[in-house]
């Protein structure tokens, strides 16, 4: 890890493919396999699960990983290419550990591998017992070995279609016209068929061989233009799409305006019928203003984290438990009865089930996407980013504004950014720094735990005011001297 640089960050182990040799991945793997081996959560001879996304470097790794499987004495499940969610349902379902090789929406030079336990997600707990094994590489050279994988088994794609197309049945989507952006998710088959198996329409645009790095918590301006010529010069219901591993969802409303993705999430939430939501600080404050969950639980950012809350609310009694991310990926923290079928839990980060969450919602309430949007509380988020950015620069300028000594910070904030947000009223520090202003104005500060990036989110009144403030922060941020004093 220290000689690599590949670390764990907010979601698995990620790093430059430069960096994500043969050795570096079969080390990860063989310390995952070991560290469940040990607390006795895989038995000898038992199956585990590999699967990828689409850029170019994911199949190499994949063939490390498999290697580290087999040395290990581990029956390997090739599960192709198939998205991440998929891969965790049917390890879940099977009770199997499996491992993902994707770099969800970073750019295709970095790539990075998620490890799922028999029961989910692993935690922070896991991951520092995984970076703490000692293990052995072989004595022959892994960087030229071929690292070749058994053939690709359809059951964990199979099932993941089938845990929606049963649950909603035939004819849920009848009538409706999707536009499905393909570009180089893994997820795009997957949606397709999914949409059309419940009766949908799917126009699709943009197929992509190349990996495009959709961020759906920054969202490429060229995909804000093709959205809305694509619903300009077709008649649909929205266009749906998602990030490169398909935990993170896009969908526009019928004029192509992507929703943002903790939208996405409170409606989805709403169908589904939860009474108890859990999402990061950095979501959108309409889901506590809109007065439709019993409670509304806030957690630092990354998947860990909501998974941990979910199981807190539903420990103190919560029924229906659903979390939620600001890139609009939900978990279900529950089982979600319907009639008589019942969607089982999945506390894992998927695109579909927001997609279709979204979907029907408008399909029963008989309302257009753009609808359910202007019936929410009108608070406006926006996101960006400055690349290149060093996490020593991010921590620095993040000690400068928040010390711990509270006066001196509430004026050191005053000092930097009144003339954007006015006076300062109160400071979170769950995850970054979280600023909210007299106006209610919101700006949250805060470095990327998977890239070398600092990220700002915002929250205002309108959607121009909340743009304008989000690229004036990010210009004070960029400015920011090397040596600034109180």
């Amino acid at each position: 890890m220290d000689t690599s640089g590949v670390r764990f960050g907010t979601s698995g182990a990620r790093g430059p493919v430069s960096a994500m040799t043969n050795e570096v991945c079969y080390a990860y793997a063989s310390a995952f396999l070991q560290y469940l081996q040990g607390i006795g959560d895989l038995r000898a001879g038992a199956p585990v699960a590999v699967g990828g996304d689409l850029r170019a470097s994911t199949a190499r790794i994949m063939g490390a990983v498999g290697r580290a499987i087999v040395d290990h004495r581990y029956r390997l499940v090739n599960a192709g290419q198939l998205p991440t969610p998929a891969l965790a349902y049917y390890g879940m379902l099977h009770r199997m550990p499996t491992v993902m090789v994707t770099g969800s929406h970073i750019p295709e030079d970095r790539n990075g591998i998620k490890f799922t336990r028999a029961s989910g997600e692993i935690t922070k707990d896991d991951e520092a017992q995984i970076s703490a094994q000692r293990v052995a590489l072989p004595e022959d050279d892994l960087e030229n070995a071929h690292l070749a994988l058994p053939p690709v088994s359809g059951d964990p794609a199979e099932q993941y279609l089938r845990r929606y197309t049963d649950f909603f049945g035939d004819g849920a989507l009848a009538g409706k016209t999707v536009g499905l952006y393909e570009h180089s998710t893994v997820a795009r088959e997957p949606i397709h068929d999914v949409l059309t198996a419940l009766g949908a329409k799917v126009v699709q645009f943009g197929y992509s061989q190349a990996f495009l790095p959709v961020d759906t918590e920054a969202i490429r301006p060229e995909d804000v233009a093709l959205a809305r010529r694509w619903a300009a010069d077709n008649a649909v219901d929205c266009i749906v799409s998602a990030d490169g591993d398909g935990d993170r969802p896009l969908i526009s409303d019928e004029n192509g305006e992507w929703l943002r993705g903790d939208m996405v999430g409170l409606l989805c939430a709403s169908y589904l019928g939860a009474d108890a939501v859990v999402t990061p600080v950095s979501s959108n404050s309409a889901v506590e203003k809109s007065g439709r969950f019993s409670t509304v639980k806030r957690t630092r950012i990354g998947s860990p984290y909501v998974i941990a809350g979910m199981e807190a609310v539903a420990s103190a009694g919560a029924k229906c438990v659903v979390g939620y991310e600001a890139n609009g990926g939900v978990l279900v923290g529950s089982d979600v009865p319907r009639e008589d079928r019942m969607l089982a839990a999945l506390p894992t980060r998927d695109a579909l089930i927001a997609l279709l969450g979204v979907l029907l919602l408008s399909a029963e309430s008989q309302k257009p996407i753009a609808q359910l949007v202007a019936d929410l509380p009108q608070r406006f988020t926006a996101s960006d980013r400055l690349k290149a950015f060093s996490p020593e620069r991010s921590e620095r300028i993040l000690r400068q504004l928040h010390s711990g000594d509270h006066d001196r910070d509430l004026r050191m904030i005053d000092q930097v950014f009144s003339s954007v947000a006015g006076k300062v009223s109160a400071v979170d520090v769950t995850d970054g720094l979280r600023m909210t202003f007299v106006n209610e104005d919101i700006i949250h500060l805060r470095p990327s735990g998977n890239a070398p990036e600092f990220r700002c989110y915002t929250e205002s009144s309108s959607s121009q005011r909340v743009l304008e403030l989000n690229q004036a922060c990010l210009r004070i941020i960029e400015a920011w001297p090397a040596a600034r004093h109180d």
